[in-house]
């Protein structure tokens, strides 16, 4: 599916890590995808959405390799980045990630982000992880999925 045609209708994008994680590191098979991303969040067309669950899973290598530059990328971009918005996990949000990790046998993380973007009014959420698919309460969009044209 075109990126064009899967944002189609999306106001709010949930970012979980390993998009934000390729666009901070430029990864080159997905830098295409995710500055087509990146530049409608930049224009306001887009609004991102981004978790503590993101901000954590991102800073895991930098701090192990104690790369401070790289480490305030990812702080910058997840927390205060043009058209970001930090979602807190409050306790509703724990409450309905239990209830999304019951229902569809997912991770911890994976089921924290996914409450996290309901929370924030999310239409759509961009992973890489194609066993989220199964969501039904938004659009799950994996990058391995998309393409340019």
């Amino acid at each position: 599916m075109k990126i064009s045609d899967a944002l189609t209708g999306v106001l709010r994008l949930f970012l979980d890590t390993a998009p934000v994680i390729y666009y901070v590191e430029q990864n080159p098979h997905y830098s295409s995808l995710i500055d087509i991303v990146l530049n409608q969040i930049d224009a306001g067309d887009l609004t991102a959405i981004t978790s503590p669950v993101t901000l954590a899973e991102c800073l895991v290598v930098p701090y192990h390799m104690g790369n401070i530059p790289l480490q305030q990328a990812f702080i910058e971009l997840v927390t205060t980045g043009r058209n970001t918005l930090f979602q807190p996990i409050n306790d509703q949000t724990g409450i309905r990630a239990a209830a999304l990790r019951a229902r569809y046998n997912i991770r911890l993380p994976d089921s924290l982000q996914i409450a996290s973007a309901i929370d924030a009014g999310c239409e759509a959420f961009l992973t890489n992880h194609v066993q989220l698919k199964r969501i039904t309460e938004l659009k799950v969009l994996v990058l391995d999925e998309l393409t340019i044209s």
